[in-house]
């Protein structure tokens, strides 16, 4: 399916992999927020609006036949550094529990603002359904 790139000698990452190798159909994912997919925030809590991004995530991945174990690369926008290493274990449950066990190359950074004014986080995503 996917190759994880760890370089001998380096760490081994916690919750991300540092690179990985796929071949197959791409699916692009643009940046989901944590609302419904009727555009609508049920919850102002951080660990509550992760879980919804990814399990929109999830939803779009279905659309093409792709499953969270196909997700190659994601990128994580925050507003509020501070708030998301506060909440990195309820960050962690969420995730296991949409996602699975399942680590892809990831990048994470704080941002000055998201266009959705509620919204705390926002996760585009790319996966590979194998050949």
């Amino acid at each position: 399916m996917h190759t994880i790139l760890q370089p001998e000698g380096w760490a081994k990452p916690i919750g991300y992999a540092n690179g990985v190798a796929a071949r197959g159909q791409l699916i692009f994912i643009g940046g989901q927020v944590g609302w419904t997919g009727q555009g609508q925030f049920e919850t102002d809590d951080l660990v509550g609006q992760v879980r919804q991004t990814l399990a929109n995530i999830v939803a779009v991945l279905a659309e093409a036949g792709a499953k969270p174990e196909h997700i190659t690369s994601m990128t994580w926008y925050f507003t509020d550094k501070a708030e998301y290493l506060a909440n990195l274990k309820g960050i962690g449950e969420a995730y296991r529990g949409v996602i699975g066990r399942h680590f892809p190359a990831m990048a994470a950074m704080q941002v000055v603002a998201l266009v959705e004014d509620r919204a705390k986080v926002e996760i585009q995503a790319i996966a590979v359904i194998p050949e």
